[in-house]
C-alpha cells in the first residue's frame, strides 16, 4: 500500500487515528518532539524513538529468508524509523510456528538476513532480529490456512508435521498435537541453541537483538503457572517457572556483545484468571536488568490460541499501563506497543514517561511512512523534513511540494473577489 498523502497543511490521518485523542495537531508550543529525539542504548544510538516491532509473515523456506522478506523488511526500512525488527527467529527448526517461520538454526540461514541487515543499515536504520521458540505452539497452520493443527489439506499442499516440545506434555487445546515434555538435558541443549542463535544473528550484521518470551511460546509456557506445572526445579512456584527464561538470558547476553542492545519482549499478563500477572512481570524485569537486559518490549496474552488472544478489553495503546509501570517500578527501560497509530498519542506516551520508545507493527503495513507523516504531524515542515528521507524519494517529494505550494497560492488567487 501506498503511504497516507501529504497536505499542504500536514498529513491526512484516518478517522479512528483521530479518536485517539481527538486531535492529530501538535500543542501549539511544541518544541521537538520526544518521538524524535535520538536515544542511546548501549553502544548504539537510534535516531528517533519509532520501532517497527516483529510481525510475522510466515513465508520463508525451511527457515530462509525469500525476496518477500527483502522487499517488505526494506519496504518498511525507508519509512523513517529508528530500528526495524526482522520478525521471529527460530533458534531450531523443531521451534518453529509453521513450515514458513524464519530460522537461525544453521550457517545457511544467515546471507539472506545479512542482505536485509546491510539494507536497512544503508538507510540509517539499525536492523533487530527477535529470536524464539514456539514449544508446544510448533507445527501448526500457516494463519490464513486456519491458525490450528495442521489438517490433510494442509499435508497436501506440502506442510510437513514434527515433534514439538514444552515444560509438559499437555498439549494447547483439544485436537492439538500433544508435546514432548523438555528434560534438564534438554533445556542445557536448548540454552546453547539460544546463545548459537544469538551468535549467527551477531554474524548476519544484526545490532540489536530480541528474545521473545510472549504470546504463548515456549519461555511464556514455562514463565505461566497456567501452563508449566512440572515439579522439578523447573517449575513451581515464580522462582522455578521463571529459571529457565532466565537461563536462556543469560547465554544469550553472554554472546551477544555488551554494547549491543538486548531486548526481551514479554507477555506483560496472561489476561487469565490464575495465570501470569502484571505484579510478576515486575518482577521479572527485575531480575532480567540484573541479567544485563536493556528494555523490555511490553505485550499480553498468547498463552492459549492466537498470539495476542487474552481477556484483555482492546483500546488506544491498551498495552501502554505495562509498560509504564515496568519502567517505574523495575527501573528499565521500556517500549509501548499495541494500537498506538496517533502521532500525538505516541508522543504524549513518551512525554508522560510511560515507555521509552514506541513500537508500530500492523499500522506500519497499512502506512510504512508512518515515521516520516507522524514527524510532520508533530509540526515539522514538510519540505524540511524530505531532506532526511532517502534521496531517491525527497528529492523529487520537494519538487511535487513546490508545485502544489503554487498550485493552491494560484487558486487562492483566482478564488478572490474581482479576479477575472
Amino acid at each position: 500500500m501506498a503511504c497516507t498523502p501529504l497536505t499542504g497543511d500536514g498529513v491526512v490521518w484516518s478517522a479512528a487515528a483521530s479518536a485517539t485523542t481527538g486531535t492529530v495537531r501538535p500543542p501549539p508550543d511544541m518544541t521537538k518532539p520526544l518521538l524524535f529525539t535520538p536515544i542511546a542504548i548501549q553502544g548504539v544510538t537510534l535516531k528517533n524513538r519509532v520501532v517497527i516491532a516483529p510481525m510475522a509473515t510466515y513465508s520463508a523456506v525451511d527457515g530462509i529468508a525469500q525476496d518477500f522478506h527483502f522487499a517488505h523488511l526494506g519496504r518498511l526500512a525507508l519509512g523513517g524509523a529508528a530500528c526495524v525488527f526482522v520478525e521471529a527467529t527460530a533458534v531450531t527448526a523443531q521451534g518453529r510456528i509453521t513450515n514458513g517461520d524464519m530460522g537461525l538454526w544453521s550457517q545457511a540461514h544467515i546471507a539472506p538476513l545479512r542482505r536485509i541487515a546491510a539494507f536497512m543499515k544503508l538507510q540509517n536504520v539499525v536492523p533487530g532480529i527477535q529470536i524464539a521458540h514456539a514449544g508446544r505452539k510448533g507445527s501448526m497452520q500457516r494463519p490464513w490456512f486456519g491458525n490450528g493443527p495442521l489438517t490433510a489439506q494442509d499435508l497436501a499442499r506440502g506442510e510437513k508435521t514434527w515433534e514439538i516440545v514444552a515444560p509438559t506434555s499437555a498439549p494447547m487445546a483439544d485436537g492439538y498435537i500433544v508435546p514432548r515434555q523438555l528434560s534438564v538435558s534438554d533445556l542445557t541443549t536448548l540454552k546453547g541453541q539460544w546463545a548459537d542463535a544469538a551468535q549467527r544473528a551477531l554474524e548476519a550484521g544484526f545490532e540489536i537483538l530480541e528474545i521473545h518470551n510472549a504470546h504463548g511460546y515456549l519461555i511464556h509456557q514455562f514463565m505461566s503457572p497456567l501452563s508449566n506445572t512440572r515439579t522439578d526445579a523447573y517449575g513451581g512456584d515464580f522462582a522455578g517457572r521463571t529459571r529457565f527464561p532466565l537461563e536462556v538470558a543469560e547465554a544469550v547476553r553472554a554472546v551477544w556483545p555488551k554494547d549491543r542492545p538486548l531486548f526481551v519482549r514479554v507477555s506483560a499478563v496472561d489476561g487469565l484468571d490464575g495465570g501470569w500477572t502484571l505484579t510478576d512481570t515486575v518482577a521479572y524485569a527485575k531480575a532480567l536488568k540484573a541479567r544485563g537486559i536493556d528494555v523490555i518490549d511490553c505485550s499480553s496474552g498468547g498463552l492459549f490460541g492466537s498470539a495476542t488472544a487474552a481477556r484483555v478489553k482492546r483500546s488506544w495503546g491498551f498495552q501502554v499501563p505495562y509498560a509504564e509501570r515496568v519502567r517505574r517500578e523495575a527501573g528499565i527501560k521500556s517500549m509501548a506497543v499495541g494500537l498506538i497509530i496517533d502521532p500525538v498519542f505516541a508522543e504524549a506516551i513518551l512525554q508522560k514517561g510511560q515507555a521509552d520508545l514506541i513500537a508500530i507493527a500492523r499500522e506500519a503495513l497499512v502506512n510504512p511512512c508512518w515515521p516520516q507523516m507522524a514527524e510532520i504531524a508533530l509540526g515539522r515542515d514538510a519540505s524540511d523534513a524530505m531532506d532526511d528521507w532517502p534521496v531517491q524519494y525527497g528529492w523529487w517529494l520537494k519538487h511535487r511540494e513546490r508545485s502544489i505550494a503554487q498550485i493552491r497560492a494560484d487558486e487562492a488567487a483566482s478564488a478572490k473577489p474581482g479576479s477575472g
